[in-house]
């Protein structure tokens, strides 16, 4: 009640400016101001527009602060935060929510210029976008041919008719939703919904405070409901937003309805402690897929929400295609897009794994669910064939655990991965977290896109009690074996490889035998003792090559940042209760 009556003294206490002059009548990308706030005045110079931007000033207007209150400024947005916990703000996913913007930009630059609009993003220099390079032949095609270029054009801070339609579900203070607004061109509209009615009504006067209110709506519904009604092909959204505190599996089945064909989903997951095996059968009771303890644990939780949204898609007989993912700080976060068709969700299960983990050295196998094989112009489908190891574990005894179901195969989209990378080193001042973005992103254009999971350097020479080669070496020696390698973003010494495992204690075994270890104090049932038990089947070389080195760790780019701050982390949940005044 409290919500609906805010957002109507909104309604009828706002006021909108006409277009300019210099927009064409029939441009459908205008700009609308509201000027609700009666502090500000026509010569106050921070309510004129900037010169480089469409947007108003990044200097809101000064506004009485209610008790209690406070201004967090981050990126373009400045928003109005109770010091009391009682609508949650984490500072820490500052990174998370820049990403967010850089992602949801690219996604715009594609998605829009197959409706005639081209965006334009402050300081960036102007830039052609071409997906495919059947695309770049019809592009040149078209040029040649006399064809026009898009004639209206998307900015920051504009409502664009033809624009997107954006929802985030959680929104708490809407401070994502307001940077959309401020920062992300090409946009329609703006939904900021949180089912706390408090911070409904902060997020009415932080929109009103940014001057957004043209374009950020409030909401004050429970997301999963607001999604479920917004499953019609008109309704839904063109991107969905969800970062809950926790796990998003509650919201998952209305989000892959709600999202429109192609449409983008954003989901974060903080429920770290489950996705990373400490709690398997909780994992499997939110995603189903059980996770188990081991060094690759982060990749594998963004593979679980990955295959959690593609079988609660193909459901709906839709299909998810993954742009982007990410396991950085105490969280993931994962960009899909979601697409309709009944032919491609029969792949769905080939493309799901388990894997079989040993408890003593860390070997791992996986094994797919389903096989398909072409057949001309037919596709056949059949179950697979396993398992892949016996009962024991042939380099060390132990025994092995089943993890899985999970996605297996490629997490990023590599060309549009490459697109927001251009476009945030291109544009550096855009972010306060730019170098971050560039040097995460650098990495994952490096990974292996056809190798799942990881094995840590340290991790193989603890199994063997044995001092650790150095990175480049360990590389090295792969190289020289004639295996792929690359590193991983998830972990700072991860190495990813298309090598079996064989391989990779058979260069650990060379490794020990110019670096021994006192074999005497080795229990003969450890792991050590039979691994090295066994003679190499191959010379290893570990003689670094240029090539071991990646250009990301070359240029020494930010790639794994130390804790910001004290106390570091989720952060406490909001209160239930709170005091928050809803007079606006």
């Amino acid at each position: 009640m409290l919500a609906r009556t805010a957002r109507r003294l909104l309604l009828i206490t706002s006021s909108r400016l006409h277009p300019s002059p210099s927009y064409s009548a029939n441009q459908t990308c205008r700009r609308r101001r509201s000027s609700m706030d009666p502090q500000v005045s026509a010569a106050d110079p921070s309510s004129e527009v900037s010169s480089d931007s469409t947007h108003v000033s990044e200097e809101p207007p000064t506004a009485k602060l209610l008790p209690g209150e406070t201004v967090v400024k981050e990126g373009k947005a400045a928003i109005l935060f109770p010091n009391a916990n009682e609508v949650f703000y984490n500072p820490v996913q500052e990174f998370n929510r820049d990403l967010t913007c850089a992602v949801i930009t690219e996604f715009a630059r594609d998605v829009l210029a197959q409706r005639g609009v081209k965006v334009l993003v402050p300081g960036e220099k102007d830039r052609v976008v071409v997906s495919l390079p059947e695309e770049t032949n019809e592009a040149e095609m078209a040029e040649k041919n006399g064809a026009e270029k898009p004639k209206v054009t998307a900015r920051v801070g504009e409502k664009c008719e033809n624009g997107l339609r954006v929802l985030e579900g959680l929104a708490a203070s809407g401070l994502r939703s307001v940077r959309f607004a401020l920062e992300v061109p090409g946009l329609q509209s703006v939904t900021a919904n949180d089912f706390s009615s408090k911070a409904a009504a902060l997020i009415a006067r932080n929109a009103q405070y940014n001057r957004v209110d043209h374009l950020l709506q409030p909401s004050c519904r429970d997301a999963s409901m607001l999604m479920y009604e917004m499953r019609g092909k008109k309704e839904r959204y063109d991107v969905i937003d969800l970062d809950p505190y926790g796990s998003p599996a509650a919201f998952l089945d209305a989000a892959v309805q709600a999202v429109s064909e192609g449409g983008l989903l954003c989901v974060t997951c903080t429920d770290m402690a489950v996705m990373a095996g400490n709690s398997g059968e909780t994992c499997y009771s939110k995603y189903g897929s059980v996770s188990i303890k081991s060094k690759y644990c982060h990749e594998m939780a963004l593979r679980i929400i990955l295959h959690s949204l593609d079988q609660r898609a193909g459901v709906y007989q839709r299909y998810i295609q993954p742009l982007l993912s990410i396991s950085a700080d105490f969280y993931i976060r994962v960009f899909v897009r979601v697409f309709t068709g009944q032919a491609t969700v029969k792949n769905s299960a080939s493309k799901q794994a388990l894997v079989y983990n040993c408890v003593g050295c860390g070997s791992f196998h996986m094994q797919r669910l389903g096989r398909r094989i072409s057949s001309g112009k037919h596709m056949k489908y059949s179950a697979a064939t396993g398992p892949p190891v016996g009962p024991e574990c042939e380099h060390c005894g132990q025994r092995h655990q089943l993890g899985g179901p999970f996605w297996a195969e490629a997490i990023h989209d590599l060309d549009f991965v490459q697109k927001v990378l251009e476009a945030v080193s291109g544009n550096p001042s855009r972010f306060g977290t730019s170098k971050r973005i560039e040097g995460m992103l650098s990495m994952v254009t490096e990974e292996l896109e056809d190798v799942p999971l990881y094995y840590t350097v340290d991790n193989l020479s603890s199994t063997i009690h044995c001092s650790t080669p150095s990175l480049l070496q360990f590389r090295s020696a792969l190289l020289h074996a004639g295996h792929r390698v690359s590193l991983s973003h998830a972990c700072k010494n991860a190495v990813k490889t298309d090598a079996p495992p064989g391989v990779i204690w058979d260069i650990m075994r060379c490794w020990e035998k110019t670096n021994p270890v006192k074999r005497e104090k080795l229990s003969q049932t450890s792991p050590a003792f039979k691994i090295l038990s066994t003679e190499p089947s191959l010379e290893a070389c570990f003689t670094v090559r240029e090539d071991a080195n990646p250009q990301s760790r070359k240029r020494h780019l930010t790639r794994f940042q130390e804790n910001p701050q004290a106390f570091w982390g989720p952060k406490a949940r909001a209160k239930a209760g709170g005091g928050i005044s809803t007079d606006l």
